[in-house]
């Protein structure tokens, strides 16, 4: 039987890695300056069936009377005692070029002990920036994901029914552009994922596509572009930049997560000769507890009392699935597939990488997750 395993784990470590693909540079990173940005903003959801703010959340009717004081209508704190009201923070996501009229989603979460935003309405909220200005107006039904019924002590509920979707009810107000173009004439690249060698890579491609001197790498994840063309052909030179295709220089990593028993790692990551021993013991430990009745009295005795005794017994089994396996250089994909060969299950597969990374043998980082 050993011997069959290790003519499949020979077989398989014979297989060769897949060769790296030429990816273009929209897909390696982006131009400093073309970036999101985040709205906040502060509001009140209307229309629901009594399972909004309770008396006790101050906030809400303090918001509420600002409401309806903007609307021509004065009331008094005493008289503001509906529950179909609810506070919430509004969240939105403003592209890096976005005109007015633009329509975004926007994500609503009530603040307030309101149990559930199902089947409200959000009334008119400023979606404000980092710079305290307002760029988007959001208003509309919400969506909720959830809901939550409560009758008599008897509660039901699913998923989180305080959150709620907004979608496409955000209009934005103030276009925005992004400003990539440096007022000395250059542009800056900067890669997702940092390497020299891919940073150097990109450089010379750039080079070869608009003559030599047009890109230089200034750091592992920056790439300086030279641009003194007509800035209103800004737009089409940064088409064909990322246009460009590159092979990237794929970092040697292997990633593992111990909660669901994955592993991901490069075809080519690779391992030194190494020797695995893989086995189980089992160890079992029982305890018997046994009452020792005393014999009988005449008459009443206080100082009498049964004798409890535990007897202990302990077990060591030794697995009978025991596994040793050599492997020569070879890679993190072959030695998966071949453990996987050897009926070793994907936890222990994880406590094995990590062993031959301690001992020197793996040539790549492990991220546990």
């Amino acid at each position: 039987m050993r011997a069959l395993i290790g003519f499949a784990l020979l077989s398989f470590s014979l297989a060769v890695p897949a060769a790296g693909q030429d990816v273009s540079l929209r897909g390696l990173g982006r131009f400093d300056g073309w970036r999101e940005n985040a709205l906040i903003g502060y509001g009140l959801v209307t229309g629901l069936a009594g399972s909004g703010d309770t008396r006790r959340s101050a906030v809400t009717r303090q918001a509420l009377r600002n409401v309806l004081s903007r609307l021509g209508t004065t009331v008094s704190d005493d008289q503001i005692s509906s529950r179909n009201v609810a506070v919430v923070m509004v969240i939105a996501t403003l592209p890096a070029s976005a005109n007015v009229g633009d329509r975004i989603d926007a994500t609503i979460s009530s603040i307030g002990d309101a149990r559930s935003l199902a089947g409200g309405t959000l009334l008119m909220t400023p979606m404000l920036g980092p710079d305290q200005r307002p760029y988007a107006l959001a208003q509309g039904a919400l969506v909720a994901g959830g809901y939550s019924f409560e009758s008599e002590l008897n509660q039901q509920q699913r998923n989180y029914p305080t959150t709620a979707l907004l979608q496409g009810g955000a209009t934005v107000e103030t276009a925005v552009d992004a400003h990539i173009l440096k007022p000395d004439g250059q542009l800056s690249f900067l890669l997702s994922d940092p390497g020299f060698e891919t940073a150097q890579r990109i450089a010379d491609a750039i080079n070869n596509r608009f003559g030599i001197g047009s890109a230089t790498a200034k750091s592992a994840d920056e790439v300086k572009v030279r641009y003194a063309g007509d800035p209103a052909q800004l737009t089409t030179f940064l088409a064909q930049i990322e246009a460009i295709s590159v092979r990237p220089d794929s970092a040697p990593r292997v990633v593992v997560n111990e909660r669901t028993g994955t592993i991901v790692a490069g075809g080519d990551v690779q391992i030194s000769s190494v020797a695995i021993s893989q086995g189980d013991i089992k160890i079992t430990i029982k305890a018997e507890n046994i009452a020792s009745q005393p014999g009988y009295f005449s008459g009443f005795a206080s100082d009498v009392r049964s004798l409890v005794v535990t007897n202990t017994k302990l077990d060591v089994e030794e697995g009978v699935g025991d596994t040793v396996v050599r492997f020569p250089n070879t890679t993190v994909a072959d030695l998966v597939q071949g453990l996987s060969r050897a009926h070793v299950n994907t936890r222990r597969m994880i406590s094995i990488l990590q062993a031959i990374k301690t001992a020197g043998a793996l040539h790549a980082d492990i991220i546990v997750q």
